[in-house]
């Protein structure tokens, strides 16, 4: 038996951060605009709880990215799959991460796939090499780490 996932992620930005993972992993963000008008129409979301973001209507404080593969709820525009999930949360990030992102692409596009990483506003930490292999360690806008193998 296979399950849907979601990890979800605490963020000070779900918007810049879903923007940041779908360009990092080749995700699409969720069109949950249909969902968010129905929820409007029967009064149970208020629209100060939306805003307006890649030309629709999306939730102000949670959005993800899911799989391209992957199937979608036609009714509601969520993944039915592997996703990311960002929500909005008053404090900021403090601490290492307990979870982490490992993103493979192999040793020959390490570098460069860091590098357009970089470009996207991650950040590198340092270049890892030990015994298991080599990776480089980085963190994403909001300073999660994630390693690129």
């Amino acid at each position: 038996m296979t399950f849907d996932w979601k990890l979800v992620v605490d963020a000070g930005d779900p918007h810049a951060q879903v923007e940041f993972w779908g360009a990092a992993l080749g995700y699409e963000i969720e069109d949950n605009s249909a969902l968010i008008e129905r929820l409007l129409g029967f009064g149970a979301v208020r629209p100060a709880e939306t805003v307006e973001r890649w030309g629709r209507l999306a939730f102000r404080d949670l959005v993800a990215v899911r799989h391209p593969d992957d199937p979608v709820d036609e009714q509601t525009g969520t993944g039915l799959g592997r996703r990311i999930l960002f929500q909005r949360v008053p404090e900021a990030k403090s601490g290492k991460n307990r979870l982490h992102i490992d993103v493979h692409v192999g040793a020959e596009a390490r570098d460069a796939e860091a590098e357009r990483l970089v470009g996207l506003g991650a950040r590198v930490v340092r270049d890892v090499e030990e015994r298991g292999g080599r990776w480089v360690l980085m963190t994403d806008p909001e300073g999660n780490e994630f390693c690129v193998q």
